[in-house]
């Protein structure tokens, strides 16, 4: 079993201690990352762009993720495991849990993360009743891109900023451990995090979440357009990757990461 767990993570909220979050698609990669000490090793959903050359995540299957989340789950030591259930994945109670059991049992996942608000609550009540950990993902949802139109910042409006916040609390209730954010306002963010007992974790949504992600090849400035949220870790950097990787733990743990110009108000 990994070090980090979901009793760990609530922990290090509760005591102040940032959460460290990357992304991985490989077991080379993985074993980088779990020997530095990442807190939790996402593989995404975002295998679909990185890995596959999508222009969405909307093409990724379940077996993708399966077969992902099973070649880096051997790697993760010490990092928590999570997994992403991909588009159309997790549409009932039934089929979240389901395509979940395939996530932790194929995949070795150590949590599942579901997109989508006040419209999850019963597929992640039904999940963490029978046992799953649960990450809920809130904000920008890159799942339903075709829907908005575009990767737009969320929660700018006071009517979506107040749903995001309602659909965190009802989250937590169903039973979610950890709610990730995308692309919100540094004041939604914060009052989501202060507002919730469980951790949360902000891309693009600035340093008061309980910790940060990146896509790893954003962190390495090797992604064909990183986000405007990112930051490349690696230029400049003398001991490579793994010191990328060292630089961004510190860079989250320190509050230096996001900066101010890396945040949406």
């Amino acid at each position: 079993m990994a070090t980090i767990t979901v009793k760990k993570l609530l922990k290090m909220k509760q005591e102040g201690d940032k959460i460290t979050m990357l992304t991985a698609y490989d077991a080379s990669f993985a074993r980088l990352l779990d020997q530095q000490s990442v807190d939790v090793i996402l593989v995404g959903d975002s295998l679909g762009m990185v890995m596959q050359g999508h222009d969405s995540t909307v093409p990724v299957t379940m077996d993708d993720m399966v077969y992902h989340t099973k070649i880096v789950s051997p790697m993760c030591q010490y990092s928590l495991l999570l997994g992403d259930l991909p588009f159309m994945s997790c549409t009932s109670p039934k089929q979240a849990i389901k395509n979940a059991t395939r996530l932790m049992q194929e995949g070795g996942a150590h949590m599942v993360k579901m997109e989508g608000g006040e419209a999850q609550i019963e597929n992640i009540a039904q999940l963490t009743r029978h046992g799953v950990p649960v990450c809920a993902h809130l904000g920008l949802q890159p799942q339903s891109v075709h829907k908005l139109g575009g990767y737009f910042v969320q929660g700018r409006n006071q009517k979506v900023a107040d749903k995001i916040l309602n659909d965190a609390l009802l989250l937590q209730d169903a039973g979610a451990d950890m709610v990730l954010m995308e692309c919100v306002p540094v004041s939604l963010a914060r009052k989501v995090t202060q507002a919730l007992d469980v951790p949360t974790i902000g891309i693009g949504a600035g340093r008061d979440c309980d910790g940060q992600v990146l896509v790893l090849q954003d962190m390495l400035g090797i992604s064909a357009k990183a986000p405007s949220f990112s930051q490349d870790f690696l230029t400049g950097q003398s001991n490579g990757i793994a010191g990328a990787v060292a630089n961004f733990i510190s860079s989250v743990k320190a509050q230096t990461f996001p900066s101010d110009a890396q945040c949406f108000i």
